[in-house]
């Protein structure tokens, strides 16, 4: 079966692309070593069409059993999606994009300060109830997405919890594997809604955490000074639909769609082509 749908749908990717969610030949080429590299482990398949079908449901939003005829089965599709998810493959692909994207852009591959925030979001009906909570503060009920980005608003880490998790608690997490996985990192900025003892905390890890107060006489939206970057971040994600609400049973599915989208993102912006949207006829 994994053989015909290589062909098949081998030949139908070598025609054109179909949907603008589709890889160009240019993002293909930066994403393929990494999933030639994890498929040496696995029966072979068309990793581009199953890719291609992954990104049009992270972009479109429609329920993975309503995958257009064009790509491989739905169950096949959703396979692919779990165990990337599972064998960390889309964080590996964040990972590599993001370096490339900043050597691009005069930077050091690897970060030296972070940004942290967290984006509370509606679940659908899929979410089991012990997942989620109620964000007091923003009248939620729902998910919270919790991200660490670089000072470029390039995503380093993400944690989805339910949406009655402090900002804190789940920002202790977060940087303890900032630490861990990003040790060239020694300072990090956040907002007001961060308790005291996440900079301790932070301290403990040789991050120098700072909070980016908003000014008592500020009245409607007003960019703050660093923190603007990651609320662009949130920005990039919504361009998604699948993301304006949480449909995943699973938070590290959620997680894995957050990836998803900052792969789009970067691939798009290292081959300049722009993202569609449905003011571009």
């Amino acid at each position: 079966m994994h053989r015909a749908i290589d062909l098949r749908y081998a030949l139908r990717m070598d025609e054109h692309q179909k949907y603008p969610s589709d890889l160009s030949d240019a993002r293909w080429h930066l994403v393929e070593p990494v999933l030639a590299a994890w498929r040496e482990r696995r029966q072979a398949t068309a990793l581009r069409a199953i890719l291609n079908a992954i990104l049009y449901v992270d972009r479109t939003g429609i329920p993975w059993r309503h995958l257009p005829r064009d790509y491989p089965p739905w169950a096949t599709v959703y396979w692919y999606f779990a165990a990337w998810r599972d064998d960390e493959v889309f964080i590996q692909l964040g990972g590599l994009l993001r370096r490339m994207v900043r050597t691009a852009e005069d930077c050091t591959p690897d970060p030296s300060a972070c940004l942290i925030d967290a984006q509370s979001v509606k679940t659908s009906t899929d979410v089991p109830a012990g997942s989620q909570g109620i964000d007091a503060a923003k009248k939620i009920v729902g998910r919270k997405r919790h991200i660490v980005t670089d000072t470029l608003g390039l995503l380093l880490a993400v944690l989805v919890a339910a949406a009655s998790v402090q900002d804190s608690t789940a920002a202790t997490t977060l940087i303890d594997r900032i630490a861990a996985g990003h040790p060239t990192i020694v300072k990090a900025w956040a907002d007001g809604g961060y308790r005291h003892h996440l900079v301790e905390h932070a301290a403990t890890a040789g991050i120098d955490l700072q909070i980016v107060q908003r000014p008592p006489a500020t009245r409607g939206f007003t960019p703050l000074p660093r923190r603007w970057a990651i609320e662009r971040t949130f920005g990039w994600l919504m361009f998604h639909r699948r993301l304006a609400r949480d449909y995943e049973t699973l938070p590290a599915s959620s997680e894995a769609m957050i990836h998803l989208a900052m792969i789009d993102n970067m691939s798009r912006r290292l081959t300049g082509e722009s993202t569609p949207t449905w003011r571009i006829t």
